[in-house]
């Protein structure tokens, strides 16, 4: 039973994956984290942290993690096969039709109203995982001194345009540095 709620789980993630991994977090957080209670929402921002730095589609990876978590490897193997399913098949056809036939001015316009929807979905899982991600407890006030590591690294991007490898590496040392401090007070 597990197995199948796993498998229309992230065939509901990939059929409704518009937009690309940023977009599709939102439904990814509501199908696992609220609808089944596989992961809590500071574990699904580790999930995506960790599928942003590894290689593939945040979906695809998140549902590979997920998978696992919940039911092993076979886990993991179900909930990927399940989120590029939908994506295949559409791809399949969208390819058979546009090999055919010349792309329309109704296809551009559809492509173009999507547009605004997948930027709101972007938008609200950059809050969603802000909030999960920048406070210590349940408390507003009680907020995590790494989240001015991050606004730091949104300010050098956005300013100096930097190089984002660095600051990827520079954040991913303090976090380490960070954790070591942590379990090193707590023994």
């Amino acid at each position: 039973m597990t197995m199948l709620r796993l498998f229309i789980a992230f065939l509901e993630v990939g059929a409704f994956a518009f937009g690309g991994g940023y977009a599709v977090l939102p439904l990814i957080e509501r199908v696992i984290v609220h609808r089944y209670g596989w992961l809590t929402i500071t574990e699904m921002t580790d999930v995506v942290s960790i599928s942003q730095v590894t290689p593939g589609p945040i979906a695809l990876n998140a549902a590979t993690f997920v998978g696992m978590r919940v039911a092993g490897i076979p886990g993991a193997v179900i909930a990927s096969v399940a989120t590029v399913l939908p994506q295949a098949i559409l791809l399949f056809l969208f390819g058979i039709f546009f090999f055919r036939e010349k792309r329309s001015a109704t296809i551009e316009h559809a492509f173009m109203s999507l547009r605004p929807g997948v930027a709101g979905l972007i938008a609200a899982s950059t809050v969603s995982i802000f909030i999960a991600s920048a406070f210590l407890s349940t408390s507003p006030v009680v907020m995590d001194p790494l989240v001015l590591v991050a606004l730091a690294v949104v300010l050098i991007l956005r300013i100096r345009r930097a190089n984002i490898f660095p600051l990827v590496f520079l954040g991913a040392g303090i976090g380490l540095i960070g954790g070591l401090v942590e379990y090193l007070t707590q023994t």
